[in-house]
């Protein structure tokens, strides 16, 4: 017998049985979050089409957004802490079968009230889609957290950017009742879901032992000051963007007088430039750690966003494309550093932070609506521009160990 080969050390266990990521699973759950956001998005996208059919002001429009993400927040959490203990695997088609009848509802709404109906349904769906599927993402991820959250949200971010896109090109010059054909994008989103869930379903049967468990080395309060700071800066990021997003057309329109199509067309820019940042996030968060890109996320983006207000038309497009590269990268290694703050409870961490995300945004549309209906939309970019600032709280957060 060959000595070295007698003198080799065998191949542990830990190193033949490392996890891989499934990808297959990852591109059905983050193409089907791109599904679910572009008829989100298409709410923001119609801005324009149903303030012309009802006659909307401002404040009525960031009412739209408020009951939307008002659902979507407040039940968000509700479904994460239930699906903690009690696996619900087929819920991730429902979640689509509620968005598809909220889009089937605005497609037809004969009223601003039945719009704000459809808001909340498309709400609803949201929020029983977001907790269950970012627990997916994680269960497919092979160990690579960030990657697989970035995964995840860049088909959100994406289906975010599609939907201004889709709005210029067919409801625009077709009118409200063709944001119905979008219905056909759901319908492909529920069977993908099916498939989706027949896999969690399948892993939880496999997977019924105990799971080992894991400390990070915080004391509660630790935790608990580590969680409010996560939420400041979430407060920080997702007011500016709903002042930035909802309002961007009507910005381009009465400032620069850009037409609608070519206002939707830029905030189209906007938004994938937000689901191309979304891709660094997560991987550099697994490389260099989380804290360092939230703290660059989101205080990276104030120099910008301080100038963005006094910018002419060619710099404003280029400002928001830069906003939207690095503050989009922040919120993937949010939520998996708030994961590993409190390990164990993935739903109720994801639809904590989906839910005041949503909150927030909603809550920021509605409060800047009213503003700009007694100032201008001029004077809103410049509030908001301050808002990136509270990114310095990032230095307040603890380093996260994983220790089994």
């Amino acid at each position: 017998m060959n000595p070295s080969l007698a003198s080799s050390p065998p191949v542990s266990a830990p190193q033949a049985a490392a996890p891989r990521a499934a990808f297959g699973i990852l591109g059905a759950i983050s193409f089907s979050h791109m599904i679910n956001d572009m008829m989100q998005s298409l709410i923001l996208a119609m801005y324009p089409v149903l303030q012309g059919n009802f006659q909307l002001s401002f404040g009525q429009i960031g009412l739209i957004t408020l009951v939307y993400q008002l659902t979507a927040s407040l039940f968000q959490p509700l479904v994460g802490l239930y699906t903690d203990r009690r696996s619900t695997p087929y819920s991730l088609p429902i979640g689509m079968c509620f968005t598809l009848c909220g889009l089937l509802l605005l497609a037809f709404a004969p009223s601003f009230t039945t719009v704000l109906a459809a808001a909340a349904l498309i709400g609803t769906g949201s929020s029983i889609f977001h907790p269950e599927s970012s627990r997916v993402a994680r269960m497919a991820s092979g160990g690579q957290h960030g990657m697989a959250q970035s995964l995840f949200q860049v088909g959100g971010n994406t289906g975010s950017a599609l939907g201004p896109l889709l709005a210029a090109a067919v409801i625009v010059p077709f009118g409200q009742h063709s944001a119905a054909w979008f219905g056909l994008a759901a319908v492909v989103g529920i069977v993908l879901l099916s498939h989706v869930s027949r896999w969690y379903a399948q892993q939880h049967r496999t997977t019924k032992a105990a799971p080992a468990r894991v400390s990070n080395g915080l004391s509660r309060r630790q935790v608990l000051g580590a969680v409010a700071v996560l939420l400041v800066l979430i407060f920080s990021k997702y007011f500016y963007v709903a002042g930035l997003s909802s309002y961007y057309t009507f910005y381009l329109m009465q400032r620069f007088d850009v037409g609608v199509q070519n206002a939707q067309l830029l905030l189209f820019v906007f938004l994938f430039a937000s689901a191309v940042g979304t891709l660094a996030g997560g991987p550099m968060g697994d490389r260099i750690g989380r804290k360092p890109v939230i703290w660059a996320s989101i205080l990276g983006v104030a120099p910008f966003a301080l100038i963005l207000p006094h910018a002419n038309l060619f710099w404003t497009v280029m400002l928001t494309i830069i906003i939207g590269l690095v503050l989009s990268s922040a919120f993937s290694a949010i939520l998996v550093y708030a994961q590993e703050l409190i390990p164990g409870k993935i739903g109720m961490v994801s639809g904590l932070f989906f839910g005041f995300a949503f909150g927030m945004g909603g809550l920021g549309a509605a409060v800047l609506g009213v503003l700009a209906d007694r100032t201008s939309i001029a004077y809103v970019y410049q509030v908001i521009a301050y808002l990136p600032l509270l990114g310095m709280v990032a230095v307040l957060l603890p380093k996260v160990s994983r220790k089994s």
